[in-house]
């Protein structure tokens, strides 16, 4: 039975590994962040491959560094065929990466090699890309860089976010990676370079990059904010208070009103001008110190003092 160690932090990872399990591969080790403190109340939470493991009983290995630690002494001494990872967070040493007799896997959520980086799914959507994918592909020290055993696109709808998205390549990156691996141990794929003048990079996305700025069109805007939901959140600010965008969509109106002017009030949305002349919808968003709020909750509530023609900045 061929033995794998398999690394992985978020939601998006579980199915992998729950993939590999139903195929009968022998889960070494799972290998995860930390515990982590969550929400307003900092909570100390599970990763959810953590949870995925120990409901299957696997050793759970989780490194707050892995260069050096103990937990990567532990898998050297398991000695696994395959190292595979999806979502992992953390580089791997080089010595851990060609440790194992097939070396070690990723399961990445771009096409490579577009798209390089911690945030993948969430710059496709933000660029307004038409579609993204899963790259099965071979780990190098240099992030992201090795070369391609497999791809499959995957469209993004208008009506896509990153928690769809994440849901749907999920489902392909474990039904790729099981087509994929039985071709790696009986040598039967040949693996492709990657063409280095055509990378692109998805750095994690920073404070700065959650702020709407509605110079942009209204198209635009809404790809950022499909593109931050359901984390990191896009937002903007009203009288020095926060409003996370939570939904809204592109309207077809046109106004000669200024950037992040309030242009239109209704029980459906709240219309803000946007760059050249377009015009964007708030459906749904969260205030300050609130929950998430449909437009018409808003207005009727916390926001019954709104007018238009404020601005948004």
């Amino acid at each position: 039975m061929t033995k794998i160690v398999f690394m992985g932090t978020p939601s998006f990872s579980v199915p992998i590994l729950e993939g590999l399990l139903s195929q009968n591969y022998e889960i070494l080790a799972v290998v995860t962040q930390p515990d982590r403190p969550v929400g307003r109340k900092k909570i100390l939470t599970q990763p959810p491959v953590k949870e995925a493991a120990l409901k299957h009983g696997i050793e759970v290995l989780q490194p707050e560094k892995l260069s050096d630690s103990k937990e990567m002494a532990r898998v050297l001494e398991l000695k696994p065929d395959v190292i595979v990872t999806a979502a992992f967070g953390q580089f791997l040493p080089e010595k851990l990466l060609y440790a194992p007799t097939f070396g070690s896997v990723n399961v990445h959520a771009s096409l490579l090699p577009k798209y390089r980086g911690g945030a993948p799914v969430h710059y496709a959507i933000i660029n307004g890309e038409k579609e993204t994918g899963v790259t099965i592909m071979r780990m190098v020290r240099q992030m992201d860089a090795g070369d391609i055993l497999t791809q499959q696109a995957v469209p993004i709808e208008a009506t896509d976010n990153v928690g769809t998205m994440f849901d749907k390549l999920s489902v392909v990156g474990k039904d790729l990676l099981l087509d994929t691996l039985p071709l790696i141990f009986d040598q039967k794929i040949t693996p492709t370079p990657q063409v280095e003048e055509q990378a692109t990079y998805a750095p994690n996305i920073s404070r700065e990059d959650e702020k709407i700025n509605w110079e942009k069109t209204a198209s635009e805007v809404d790809c950022q904010v499909r593109g931050m939901y359901p984390w990191p959140i896009a937002y903007t600010t009203y009288d020095g208070q926060r409003w996370k965008i939570i939904a809204g969509r592109a309207s077809d109106k046109q106004t000669t009103k200024s950037a992040g002017e309030i242009t239109a009030l209704s029980k459906d949305g709240i219309d803000v001008a946007a760059g050249n002349n377009t015009v964007y919808e708030i459906l749904e968003l969260q205030p300050a110190g609130k929950g998430a709020l449909t437009a018409r909750e808003f207005l009727n509530g916390v926001g019954r003092k709104l007018t238009i023609g404020e601005k948004l900045i």
